[in-house]
């Protein structure tokens, strides 16, 4: 029924032209893509997006000569929605990222992150460093605090989650897919033409729709927040990371803002590449996909040809 709608959006095929390919991992069924050829790169989104997102990334990185691996995190895009909140917990989405890799036997990854991909990614990197040879992080982070400031606002934040009007405004109505991430871009009109169809196809009623409010419930508010320990973890492992990684982030990005996200994985990991600011919001692939794969594909080949990596 998604794929039905997404075939009638018009130009989707066009700008999503990858085979769909599907593994079974912790009893769902994952989507992902899978192009090229080479060492691979994995590509991460978070909430309320899926592979789409990374549209214009994709071929910077295959034209460089990489395999590009693009999942769809259980409960989003065309895989499998489980219909019970307990089947979305943080750990669990590591675990099914974990089963994908190693069903694949990925080496030599490069992990890209993006909002929920930087918890779910980076804690997977961590855990499995003998698979991982470098990270981006990208509008995200990776720390026990409270990510922003916004998530801490009464309105709209805690409004949203809270047990009655958060199901209803995210899941009736897909206030997050639909308004939400039009107002994290720059190019508004653009995205509501090419983008904002297709992340509404992929979530088409209440129930598909479970993990866009359940999801933000793991971001950690207080000590006692269900994450705390696991974000904890994350940023004591990161601060000891050697990996090489690099640093992108949308200058207009009003949520996850660069001076303090941005500086703060500069801190957490001095030897990183970047920050290199690009045109973009909190979904910046949207604005800046195409100059975001350059850099990645730049950033490997200076790892592959030996080349400084600041």
């Amino acid at each position: 029924m998604i794929q039905d709608d997404l075939a009638r959006t018009e130009g989707f095929r066009t700008r999503w032209p990858h085979a769909a390919r599907y593994a079974r991992v912790n009893g769902w069924r994952m989507h992902y893509v899978d192009e090229g050829h080479g060492d691979p790169v994995l590509l991460l989104h978070g909430n309320p997006t899926w592979g789409f997102l990374y549209r214009d990334v994709i071929p910077p990185l295959l034209q460089a000569g990489y395999r590009v691996i693009v999942p769809d995190m259980i409960g989003f895009g065309l895989s499998e929605k489980p219909p019970r909140e307990q089947a979305h917990s943080l750990d669990g989405h590591i675990a099914n990222l974990t089963g994908l890799v190693r069903q694949l036997d990925l080496r030599r990854l490069a992990v890209v992150c993006h909002d929920w991909g930087g918890p779910t990614g980076l804690s997977f990197a961590m855990n499995n460093p003998d698979r991982v040879r470098a990270l981006t992080v990208m509008s995200t982070w990776a720390w026990a605090a409270p990510p922003a400031e916004f998530h801490t606002r009464v309105f709209p934040w805690r409004t949203m989650h809270a047990p009655l009007v958060g199901p209803y405004l995210l899941g009736r109505h897909n206030v997050l897919a639909g308004r939400g991430v039009y107002l994290s871009v720059v190019d508004r009109e653009k995205f509501r033409r090419e983008a904002q169809p297709v992340y509404e196809a992929v979530l088409p009623d209440p129930a598909a729709r479970l993990l866009t409010w359940t999801w933000p419930r793991w971001i950690p508010l207080d000590a006692e927040a269900r994450a705390a320990r696991r974000f904890a973890w994350l940023e004591e492992r990161l601060a000891r990371s050697a990996l090489p990684t690099l640093i992108v982030w949308g200058r207009e990005d009003d949520v996850f803002d660069a001076a303090t996200f941005a500086a703060r994985f500069k801190r957490l990991l001095p030897h990183a590449d970047g920050p290199h600011l690009v045109t973009g919001r909190h979904f910046l692939q949207e604005d800046s996909g195409a100059a975001i794969g350059a850099l990645i594909a730049a950033f490997l080949g200076r790892l592959d040809g030996g080349g400084a990596v600041r």
